[in-house]
């Protein structure tokens, strides 16, 4: 789950989406400012992982943002709801991008979810 809460450069957020991509994320809930850009960033990452040809479904990164919803209401369906039709998703990344962590808060968010 991206909580994105400081605004950040296509570069950064194409480089960050890409590190997703390669380090095995499969499902990529995005949150906060300009959450859209993140779900379209790391549909290309997955994309160009695999030169534009079919991406195996073991492979394909499931990707959405909620715009709309409060980081609590993502957070439960992302501790209680998501998951791959092909494959188990065994961990989840909470990545804040913000200019104060938060370590602390957003680790008591996902608890109580």
């Amino acid at each position: 789950m991206v909580m994105i809460e400081s605004e950040v450069t296509t570069v950064w957020q194409k480089a960050v989406s890409d590190w997703l991509v390669r380090s095995g994320c499969l499902y990529m809930m995005a949150w906060g400012l300009d959450c859209s850009s993140w779900d379209d960033s790391v549909d290309w990452a997955n994309i160009e992982q695999f030169a534009f040809e079919e991406i195996p479904a073991e492979s394909f990164v499931l990707t959405s943002w909620h715009e709309n919803d409060s980081l609590e209401e993502v957070m439960h369906f992302c501790k209680h709801f998501a998951v791959h039709p092909s494959v188990t998703l065994p961990t989840t990344l909470l990545l804040q991008i913000s200019l104060e962590a938060q370590k602390k808060k957003v680790s008591m968010l996902y608890g109580s979810a």
